[in-house]
């Protein structure tokens, strides 16, 4: 697969967004954990993170989730970071079973600059960020002016969209 960038030059530092999440275990410890490695992984570098927010899960009955977002800077390519997004996902437990289920770690890349991509492994921006809230409301915290690329919209203005009122700061225990 061939990937278009905006920027090609050798070195080019590319911005994107990952949203975290997590409803299994000590949330918090898992996403401050993983935040950890992703910034010990070389060719990244954690630019910005929005704060956690506790909010409904999407699909079948299960715990409430810890979500947040975190804007990268990175030297890799999209496919690549998605495979070390899936590596950090399985240290931390993560298991595959049920589509929508619980989980230790959910690690989502949402947007690689202004990148349009849809491949069978990786879609970017990410298909329904556009539509969750517990997406929406942490990135527009630390990204509000990025326009996402298919609609044309700030984050802010997507997020004026959705209902949100289901997504609450997280203030710990």
């Amino acid at each position: 697969m061939e990937y278009v960038f905006p920027h090609t030059e050798a070195g080019c530092i590319h911005r994107c967004a990952i949203g975290l999440g997590s409803n299994l275990g000590n949330s918090l410890e898992i996403l401050e954990g993983a935040l950890e490695i992703l910034s010990q992984t070389p060719g990244i570098i954690i630019q910005g993170q929005s704060s956690w927010y506790q909010t409904k899960a999407v699909g079948p009955p299960q715990p409430d989730y810890l979500n947040g977002c975190a804007l990268l800077g990175v030297e890799i390519l999209p496919q690549l970071l998605l495979e070390i997004l899936l590596d950090v996902e399985s240290k931390f437990g993560r298991v595959r079973q049920e589509h929508w289920g619980p989980r230790t770690l959910d690690l989502d890349l949402l947007l690689y600059e202004d990148l349009i991509l849809d491949t069978p492994t990786l879609q970017i921006p990410h298909p329904r960020m556009s539509d969750r809230s517990f997406v929406l409301v942490p990135l527009a915290e630390i990204i509000p002016d990025w326009v996402e690329p298919i609609s044309g919209n700030t984050i802010q203005n997507l997020l004026t969209k959705v209902d949100s009122s289901d997504v609450r700061l997280f203030k710990g225990c």
